[in-house]
């Protein structure tokens, strides 16, 4: 069983900042783009051309449903109330993490950078 969680600090699209980092789940793919829910009720748009630092001719080639990805908020407009996002990272199952060493990970940021690193696989 994989254990998702969404970003405990963002809860509404007024939480939201350009920039941000976010734990998402793909819910929709189209021929423009992927739609991933990041926690705040109303999901974002990763446009195709966001999606890998490639051509991409079908989004499907890079997502696909209920993918667990990492995204990085590239706008947001609150008066049509649409969130851009761009893929920056697709999240491994958690089962890959608990096999990873945590060698005393509290005191080591190198390690804890390893770590973070290990369950961010790149698009």
């Amino acid at each position: 069983i994989e254990v998702f969680e969404f970003d405990e600090h963002v809860k509404t699209v007024d939480d939201l900042m350009e920039g941000m980092e976010l734990p998402g789940i793909v819910t929709n793919i189209t021929n423009f783009g992927a739609f991933v829910d990041i926690g705040v009720h109303q999901d974002g748009l990763i446009h195709i051309s966001q999606l890998a630092d490639r051509y991409v001719k079908d989004p499907n080639e890079v997502v696909h449903l209920h993918q667990h990805v990492k995204v990085r908020v590239l706008e947001v407009d609150r008066k049509r109330n649409r969130i851009s996002l761009k893929l920056i990272g697709k999240l491994l199952p958690t089962n890959i993490l608990h096999s990873l060493p945590l060698n005393d990970c509290h005191t080591d940021n190198e390690h804890k950078k390893e770590i973070t690193a290990a369950n961010t696989e790149q698009p």
